[in-house]
């Protein structure tokens, strides 16, 4: 196994995942990296008889990998050399290997692709089911580490504000702001979360910048005292929407299609009774149901 150090969390996980999915599945060729500055870098591989995929960087778009991480799925082929549906820009790489048929699956946490993991074989046409659920359940399994390594981070950044003294008047716009992006970060992050102890944990920290905001605790897990009662999602959407993304940012933050996010935030702004997102933001703080 060939590795390089990048973004440590992410490469180490998939390290060992590259690793994992060698021994239990019997693929012949197994490798795979971090996504860094939108590129993936292999940095992990089993099985190799060469020295091609060494250094290999996959760019959107391009080969399977490529297509892949823009589409966030999985993409296979059963003839590599052959295959008129993917570009041929690795070729250099992953022929010299000797691959005939490859299976390429992405790392997704909260609609971004952290990493890829490819598994390999020199005969066409044998990257099969067998091969394909295993490297399904290691991406899967990938996707739960670092989702929660992220709320770890999120919420000791959170912590570390929650617990910092309290900022003089005139700088209190920005810390409030702050506030805000922190908590927007912490509920996208929330909602990946199936731990229910390591989600309550969370929803302490929430509360606790709730209340740096001056917003009553009860407004942020309990039903609020407001005429008004949002659904968790509709909250989401409008925390992401307070601190200015667009639905389509929203709808990668939080993992859900555009015309989702949407449906969620028309839904929200007819509760309040508001004419724009803007507004609803607006009315959703005036009532204590967001930071």
């Amino acid at each position: 196994m060939r590795t390089s150090a990048l973004e440590p969390d992410a490469s180490t996980v998939i390290e060992v995942a590259v690793a994992d999915l060698a021994r239990t599945s019997g693929i012949p060729v197994a490798f795979g990296g971090a996504t860094v500055d939108g590129i993936v870098a292999v940095t992990s591989v089993v099985g190799a008889r060469t020295n091609s995929l060494d250094g290999l960087t996959v760019s959107p778009r391009l080969g399977l990998g490529g297509q892949s991480l823009v589409d966030a799925r999985p993409h296979a082929t059963s003839d590599y050399g052959a295959s008129r549906r993917i570009t041929h820009d690795y070729d250099r790489h992953i022929l010299g290997e000797g691959i005939a048929a490859l299976l390429a699956v992405p790392v997704v946490v909260a609609g971004r692709t952290l990493g890829m993991i490819y598994g390999g074989s020199r005969f066409p046409g044998t990257v099969g089911d067998r091969f394909s659920a295993s490297a399904l359940a290691v991406a899967s399994r990938i996707s739960r580490d670092l989702a929660a390594a992220e709320a770890r981070d999120t919420a000791a950044r959170a912590l570390d504000a929650a617990s910092a003294e309290q900022a003089p008047p005139a700088s209190w716009s920005s810390s409030l702001e702050s506030a805000r992006v922190a908590y927007a970060e912490l509920r996208s992050i929330t909602g990946t979360i199936g731990d229910p102890d390591l989600r309550e944990r969370l929803a302490s920290v929430e509360r606790r910048l709730a209340d740096l905001g001056g917003i009553p605790t009860a407004s942020v897990d309990s039903p609020s005292p407001s005429d008004v009662s949002l659904s968790p999602r509709e909250r989401d959407v409008l925390v992401q929407t307070s601190v200015g993304l667009t639905n389509s940012d929203v709808a990668a933050r939080l993992g859900l299609k555009e015309s989702t996010v949407k449906s969620y935030l028309a839904s929200a702004m007819t509760k309040l009774d508001a004419p724009t997102r803007l507004r609803a933001v607006s009315e959703a703080r005036r009532r204590g149901l967001i930071l």
